[in-house]
């Protein structure tokens, strides 16, 4: 099933997003985290490419193991280390497998990496059209409530955001943010911008104090002072701490539906018991 079809219905929906292993030796590992997730009925879960598509051959693997779970696939796919060729590969082989929905991103730029003349991708939009231009994928794009780290204004951002959007996206998830406030003030942006397809919203959970460094850098989000009080409080304790980051999430979560915001994205970090703790808490309300 495509994602802009189980998006159409209205309906509160919460999906998962999780990550091939680095060897090829642990993909039984990371199929049995997929099983225990399946368990939730998440309404679809992703699966990242990795690092430079390190992990390219893995993706489709776990992609086809959620779908032979009965949850619909998605698949990231990043293009900014990738020749056209490669890109095509990786079309053809999805399409092999039956994977309809693909995520389509930049990817982060690697340590020491240097655009040259050469390089085919630059940007995600032009991935976009590549996938657009075979047709049959549903395509969905990254956005950032709190601004790309890379643009030098919110004005310049959105407008970057609609150029991509009007390529042919099917929906948008956003990067993790932990003020629900940045992400209401970036949807009222996008719809005055006429972005007017879905926009889900990505949730991470905090189970160790240790992640908000990294995860805030990635994301260029703020740490607003009650979570930040919550990591003084808790931080040096990992079991409380855990407790702590699931119910911050499972509250923002709740007060993103109450506001409207229907489809939530939860970057489980591949942690099977966080992700079912917050279907739990989320149990009467997603069935309303």
């Amino acid at each position: 099933m495509k994602v802009k079809e189980i998006l159409k219905n209205k309906k509160v929906t919460v999906s998962f997003e999780v990550f091939p292993p680095k060897e090829w030796t642990k993909i039984a590992d990371t199929k049995a985290v997929i099983s225990e997730m399946i368990k939730d009925k998440p309404a679809f879960m992703s699966v990242t490419y990795g690092a430079a598509g390190t992990t390219s051959g893995f993706t489709t693997e776990i992609a086809n193991a959620i779908k032979a779970g009965g949850v619909t696939p998605l698949s990231h796919l990043t293009c900014l280390t990738s020749t056209k060729e490669k890109i095509n590969t990786v079309l053809d082989e999805l399409e092999a497998n039956g994977v309809e929905n693909i995520l389509a991103l930049r990817g982060d730029i690697p340590k020491d990496f240097v655009m040259n003349e050469n390089q085919y991708y630059h940007h995600a939009y032009e991935l976009v059209n590549e996938i657009k231009s075979r047709g049959g994928f549903c395509v969905g794009g990254a956005c950032y409530p709190e601004i790309h780290p890379e643009s030098s204004s919110r004005v310049e951002d959105i407008a970057r955001l609609k150029e991509k959007v009007d390529c042919g996206l099917d929906f948008l998830t956003s990067q993790m943010f932990f003020d629900n406030d940045a992400f209401y003030k970036f949807r009222e942006m996008c719809a005055i911008k006429e972005i007017n397809v879905p926009i889900i919203a990505g949730i991470m959970p905090i189970t160790n104090a240790n992640q908000i460094k990294r995860s805030a850098e990635l994301s260029n989000c703020t740490i607003p002072k009650k979570f930040e009080k919550i990591m003084e409080r808790f931080g040096e304790n990992p079991s409380v701490m855990k407790q702590a980051g699931i119910i911050y999430a499972t509250e923002q979560i709740i007060d993103l539906m109450a506001n409207g915001v229907n489809n939530i994205h939860i970057y489980t970090m591949n942690k099977p018991d966080v992700a079912h703790q917050i279907m739990e808490g989320l149990s009467a309300i997603i069935n309303e």
